[in-house]
């Protein structure tokens, strides 16, 4: 009988559960033009849920491609990958857009030690983009530690001959980790330009992570207006190895640092952006633009940087494709090239459009991974803005609460202006840089269900976005 009464139990809180969710959905006193946007939403949902496509593309990119640098090999097999798939979905026209990209090559493995109290310690490693290689036998030096750029600067001569390290950690206080990212990442980025003037002998950085591991990350630098006499090299050494290196220089201020590594930049290479798009049913000269970048950094397999935006956006496509959706402007799906070193194809791709005089009224990225989706960030005039969030009451149900003003996208944004709208997708964030530009970026890493619910969400905005958004302004240079 307690048994019964369990059970019984149970299915009574499961049931209350199931009214509740209804009973959400239907306090917002839809208008009739909500309802069938809310019914169109939910059917986009349950197509990316039970049909996606997603999940399977990511992984035939990740394993049978890989990490995909711009200017690489794989890069290009990853150009052929997506012109292929776009095919496959029967997009009404693809093809490839010409652009010229950095290529930077790692070379051989990196490798970093030092001695502190008569132990050799080997530090996990790895070139930042762009740095040059050391010298053939490796750099030895004496370590400065600072926090800052401003703490580098105002060391001034000291630092001649010696190895700076950047050791500024993220802000765990901070809940969104972009935002901590953001906080950090100008040591990584400008380390080599402060310290290369003051005749710094090479710069380590600590990894732009909140975790404490053993992964070095990757990213690029830049050595802004040095002269080529005073390019220094420049590395990342893991959150763990930092923490320990910083302890160490504490007990002894005078060991000297060893790494070595085999970088080199050779010239531009032709590369391509991957086009395709769904020819709009009513206004076909106003775009809405879709992407994510097809480029990876080399370490791991670009799944969540940015696998999980290159196949978000071309499931948006493949959702109204399934579901006789008929946008009433073009919808134009884009995998950017080089977005991780030089935002080139994003660049090619304005320029065209400008040339081209092509009237694109929104867009939308997703460069932030494939975790659960949490809404999207708004570039936008007040109006749009303003519209934009009026949909919450349509999206929150399928947790997409933020609708937030802020940034959109680095692929997306050369085409701001003032009646452009631009929005970025933003999953939630906690586990992002754990992977970010590590060995760690790997298909395994992704969970199917939260890959597949970014589909929905980008698709159900590009929905609202297509029908209530219109502009007959074009972009400006």
């Amino acid at each position: 009988m307690r048994k019964i009464i369990f059970l019984f139990s149970i299915s009574f809180v499961m049931l209350s559960c199931d009214k509740k969710e209804e009973k959400v959905l239907d306090s917002n006193q839809l208008s009739s033009e909500e309802k069938i946007d809310s019914t169109t939403i939910k059917t986009l949902f349950n197509s990316a849920l039970t049909d996606g496509k997603s999940y399977e593309w990511l992984r035939d990119l990740t394993q049978n491609v890989g990490g995909r640098l711009s200017g690489s090999p794989e890069a290009q097999m990853a150009v052929e990958w997506g012109e292929k798939l776009m095919k496959e979905v029967d997009l009404d026209s693809v093809w490839l857009q010409p652009v010229m990209v950095p290529h930077w090559v790692r070379g051989e493995k990196e490798i970093a030690t030092y001695t502190s109290n008569g132990v050799q310690k080997n530090v996990p490693i790895c070139a930042l983009g762009f740095s040059i290689a050391t010298p053939e036998s490796g750099v030895l030096a004496e370590v400065i530690e600072v926090k800052s750029l401003e703490e580098a600067e105002a060391l001034g001569d000291k630092m001649e001959g010696k190895i700076v390290f950047f050791n500024r950690p993220f802000d765990d206080t901070l809940i969104n980790t972009f935002s901590a990212y953001g906080g950090c990442v100008d040591q990584r980025v400008n380390g080599a330009a402060v310290c290369g003037k003051f005749g710094a002998k090479a710069v380590i950085v600590r990894s732009m992570t909140n975790s404490i591991d053993d992964y070095p990350h990757t990213g690029t630098m830049s050595y802004g207006d040095l002269p080529i006499e005073k390019y220094i090299p420049t590395a990342a050494i893991s959150s763990r190895a930092a923490e320990i290196l910083s302890t160490d220089l504490k007990e002894n201020p005078s060991l000297k640092f060893y790494f070595k590594q085999n970088c080199e930049t050779l010239p531009d290479a032709p590369s391509f952006n991957v086009v395709g798009e769904i020819r709009g049913s009513k206004t076909p000269e106003n775009i809405f633009v879709v992407g994510g970048h097809l480029d990876s950094w080399d370490l791991g397999e670009g799944a969540h940087d940015d696998g999980t935006g290159v196949v978000h956006s071309l499931e948006v496509a493949y959702l109204f494709k399934k579901n006789n959706i008929k946008p009433k402007n073009t919808l134009r799906i884009v995998f950017f090239m080089n977005e991780e070193n030089g935002t080139r194809g994003a660049k090619k791709y304005a320029e065209l459009a400008i040339l081209n005089k092509e009237n694109h009224i929104g867009g939308l990225e997703s460069d932030a991974g494939g975790h659960t989706p949490r809404g999207f960030s708004i570039d936008a005039n007040s109006m749009n803005t303003a519209l934009l969030q009026s949909w919450k009451k349509l999206l929150s149900p399928y947790g997409l609460h933020d609708l937030d003003k802020g940034g959109s996208g680095a692929d997306i944004s050369p085409l701001k202006g003032e009646n452009v709208t631009l929005v970025g997708y933003r999953p939630d964030s906690q586990r992002y840089f754990d992977y970010h530009h590590t060995s760690r970026d790997t298909f395994d890493k992704v969970n199917k269900r939260e890959l597949e619910l970014g589909s929905a969400s980008m698709a159900s905005i590009i929905y609202l976005m297509d029908k209530y958004l219109y502009s007959d302004a074009p972009i400006k240079p």
